[in-house]
């Protein structure tokens, strides 16, 4: 329960805005965990449908019973359902009391003029750990003289911070910063003091593995273009996969639920059908960690991951663990996979994997996908299969456009399995086979 009866005006003020906080990170918190995968059931099953309908109209028969593109099997459900996300990200703005730097997550619109930034305090999603450290980042910006960064073009410092935590008990905080017109020496005066505040001061408690401080003047940058800056601790955190230990670098890719990610890795590697021959092909690989995986069950991993660092983290988990039938490639998969697929033509059977952002695949790599003769089978897992992955879908699986230069055979949904990485959300990680 997030309130009490019997509350004044003000708590009472307080609790309305912790449960739109909760309705709008969390909004299947009031329901029990069953109800949670029926709902999340029910909208695969209308994305099944409208992938079938959107087929139709395209002259394909993908009709099957309860008018699906292909059998949908129940949500899997998440091994752990409260505090389980390694990753969180705190923005700063004005709370409720008018306090100009809280640290939490928004609620409201721009639109509505009434966006106000509420600690996560009672949200369900996120670990003590995570918690924790905002607050002691609230603490240090609020006795800090930098005021925080609400707006750009106004000015200010201090803005978000992103903690990241794993299983071997590491904590990894990232700070973004905004320089304005600071020079350097004022910088590194700000960075000493958050450094002492987080390892002598009120801060320690905190017990951080990894402190990273980011000077940005964009919403998001990435670490080439503005470093990320290590204050104290070791560079990478750590984290270990079905017996595998992966190296964690500031801004490289890892499933969100841990404990969630070991049961879907699993059943991936099931779906493959690998045999000794095949080679798997692993589209924004992240760290590595779906490959590395199923390294075991192939003859050669090939993964594909546009951040730079993620390559560096991958291949060094692919020698720590002893794996050697690993390649990575650094770069955006629409110019790397092209290249690499030209030389796997009629070679060795292709199992592709692509696990990418809710942007999807780049179309460019769609038609590597589709026109290699080579991939009979591909696992699409997808955090948003409503969104452009619907767009992937249906050129995976259109008829041959030589207008779109889609002259490969077309591939056939046939299977659906959801996945429920994000208890008390809406949202659900989808895995599609397609096979031709």
């Amino acid at each position: 329960m997030l309130c009490h009866r019997n509350q004044d005006s003000s708590s009472s003020g307080l609790c309305l805005v912790l449960s739109r906080l909760a309705n709008a990170v969390t909004p299947l918190w009031r329901l029990s965990y069953q109800e949670q995968l029926q709902v999340k059931y029910e909208s695969q099953k209308k994305i099944l449908q409208t992938l079938a309908s959107r087929l139709e109209e395209l002259g394909i028969d993908a009709q099957k019973p309860g008018g699906l593109c292909c059998p949908l099997q129940p949500v899997v459900p998440s091994p752990i359902i409260s505090g389980y996300r390694n990753k969180s990200t705190f923005s700063v703005n004005r709370g409720p009391d008018g306090n100009p730097k809280t640290v939490g997550m928004y609620v409201g619109t721009g639109r509505g003029q009434n966006i106000v930034c509420v600690k996560a305090n009672h949200v369900e999603n996120i670990p003590s750990k995570h918690k924790q450290v905002a607050q002691c980042y609230e603490e240090f910006i609020c006795q800090s003289p930098l005021d925080s960064c609400i707006l750009f073009h106004e000015g200010g410092h201090w803005r978000e911070l992103v903690v990241r935590t794993t299983r071997c008990g590491h904590t990894m905080a990232i700070i973004t910063f905004h320089p304005q017109q600071l020079g350097q020496e004022a910088l590194a005066t700000q960075k000493a003091l958050l450094k002492e505040f987080f390892t002598c001061g009120p801060g320690a408690v905190c017990a951080l593995t990894s402190l990273y401080f980011q000077e940005s003047t964009m919403t998001r940058c990435s670490h080439e273009q503005s470093p990320y800056q290590l204050l104290h601790g070791a560079p990478h955190i750590f984290e270990e996969l079905h017996g595998l230990k992966f190296r964690i670098s500031p801004d490289a890719f890892f499933q969100v639920n841990t404990a969630g990610a070991e049961v879907l890795y699993q059943a991936v590697g099931e779906l493959c059908q690998a045999t000794g021959d095949t080679v798997l092909l692993d589209i924004c690989c992240g760290t590595g960690t779906i490959g590395l995986s199923l390294a075991h069950q192939v003859s050669k991993v090939i993964g594909v991951e546009v951040v730079e660092k993620a390559i560096e983290d991958a291949e060094w988990n692919a020698a720590f663990n002893g794996i050697s039938n690993c390649e990575f490639h650094s770069g955006k998969a629409e110019a790397v996979l092209p290249q690499l697929l030209a030389l796997w033509e009629d070679a060795r059977p292709l199992v592709a994997v692509v696990n990418p952002s809710r942007a999807g695949l780049h179309h460019r790599v769609v038609r590597a996908i589709r026109n290699c003769r080579s991939i009979r089978r591909l696992l699409y897992i997808s955090c948003k299969p409503e969104g452009e992955a619907m767009r992937n879908f249906l050129e995976l699986c259109c008829p041959p456009d030589p207008q779109k230069k889609l002259a490969g055979e077309p591939f056939v949904p046939v299977l659906a399995i959801p996945f429920d990485m994000f208890p008390h959300t809406v949202h659900c990680e989808l895995v599609l086979l397609f096979t031709r």
